[in-house]
């Protein structure tokens, strides 16, 4: 009798992370351009970034992962981006950005995640916002680029 409690408890927990974060993730129409008549972003063509050896990206100072991102603003004003981690805890993710004049135009930024997972991304330029999703995969032992913190001439957003 004990074996099988044992066995139950052991399953259980077993299971317990799939059970908790089943659902998948709502990746957002994934690949080229998605946007309003505000913001648009380059969404890659699966509704991945996916960090892995000799791949795009870096890991910085706190273990986050960021990539280099593309953005169209078309009204005056800051982008700055934040998100969230749909499926499990973690920090806010965070965005290293350029200072711009506030004109609109193309811009790119280091978007940085702090864990793998399905992430929610907020983007805003004053008032507007763009919100999206994508997943973020790390195959060990990540891409070779390494960032520490915000590099100059860029400012933090979100986080």
């Amino acid at each position: 009798m004990r074996s099988r409690s044992l066995l139950w408890i052991f399953l259980v927990f077993a299971l317990l992370p799939d059970l908790a974060f089943a659902e998948e993730c709502p990746v957002t129409a994934p690949g080229g351009m998605y946007g309003n008549d505000a913001i648009d972003v380059v969404l890659p063509p699966d509704g991945k970034f996916v960090f892995r050896p000799k791949g795009p990206g870096f890991i910085d100072r706190d273990g986050a992962l960021g990539i280099k991102v593309g953005w169209n603003v078309k009204i005056p004003g800051q982008l700055d981006v934040t998100g969230r981690r749909l499926d499990g805890p973690a920090p806010r993710a965070r965005a290293y950005t350029w200072y711009r004049t506030g004109k609109p135009g193309g811009q790119s930024n280091f978007t940085v995640f702090p864990t793998p997972g399905c992430w929610e991304i907020v983007a805003s330029v004053g008032d507007r916002s763009l919100t999206f999703v994508v997943v973020v995969e790390f195959v060990a032992p990540g891409p070779a680029g390494r960032m520490n913190g915000v590099p100059q001439g860029l400012r933090q957003t979100g986080g």
